[in-house]
Parts: C-alpha cells; structure tokens; sequence
C-alpha cells in the first residue's frame, strides 16, 4: 500500500508539473505590465493557474506552506507574504533547484523517446524530498548499494 502511495503522490505531482507549462491552459495570460514581480525562473507569460499549480507541487513535495520561502509584507499594518521579496534565502535556493531538476531532465532524462519502462521519466521535486523540506539521503542508500554492487558484480577483471 505504501509503494502504492508514494507512486500516485509522485504521478500527481508530475501531472501538476506538466500542466503547468502546457500553453493549452484556458486561463489568460498575465500582460507584462499586471503580471506577477520577481520572476527569475518562471516564465514572465504565466497564468494564476500555472503559478498557483507549480507552487501547489513545491507546498506537497517539501511539506511546506507558502511562508516557507515568501516573506511576510514589510509594512505590518498589512497581513499576508509579500511574493515578489527575495528576503528569504529558500526562495532562492528554491529557484537553484528548479533549475536543476530543469537540467536533470533535459540532460539525462530523454522519456519522449525512452523504450525502457524502467527508466526514470522526469525529476520532480518530490522525487528526492518525498515530503520533506530537506532530502533524506537514507531513503535513497539502499538503492545506491544495490546499483554499486551490481557494477562491481559486472566490471571485467
């Protein structure tokens, strides 16, 4: 059941990935001038919906809310988290593993053209934090083992 769990957490959270890139979105597109502040990563043309849906897959694949990288509005006689701030180091760490992942799968990962169905098919944020705001490198020991004594098991001598 557990396996189970964790598959369906991560075809949702890629899901939720690949929809928020698609250009079939009925939502309009933001216009520079009314659009969002501070995008560095994202794309400048990005609806609410796409942005709502990529933060959506940061919030289940870390575990976090929306604090967790956005700082609170400067002026406290207002509530709520001023988006555009980059006070917060997270959101900049954030923006590095996007772009990683961004890497990752345009360099390694070619799963349009893959006829392995054991292959990874794309890295998500959830695919190393499994719902933690920090990987656990444990999770993933045991496979490294493996996949390194069946090297050694097969390197010529």
């Amino acid at each position: 059941m557990k396996k189970w769990h964790i598959s369906a957490v991560l075809a949702i959270a890629i899901l939720v990935t690949l929809g928020a890139f698609t250009n079939g979105s009925s939502g309009p597109i933001a216009k520079p001038d009314e659009g969002f502040k501070n995008l560095k990563v994202l794309p400048k043309n990005i609806t609410d919906e796409q942005l709502d849906s990529v933060m959506a897959n940061f919030s289940i694949s870390l575990g976090v809310r929306c604090n967790f990288c956005h700082a609170r509005k400067a002026d406290t006689t207002k509530k709520g988290l001023d988006f555009a701030s980059d006070k917060k180091d997270e959101k900049n760490i954030a923006r590095n593993m996007f772009k990683m992942t961004a890497y990752l799968n345009s360099t390694y990962f070619n799963w349009n053209n893959s006829t392995r169905p054991d292959t990874i098919h794309y890295v998500v944020c959830y695919t190393c934090h499994r719902g933690g705001h920090e990987p656990d490198a444990k999770v993933f020991l045991h496979q490294i083992d493996s996949i390194e004594q069946m090297h050694r098991k097969n390197r010529p001598h």
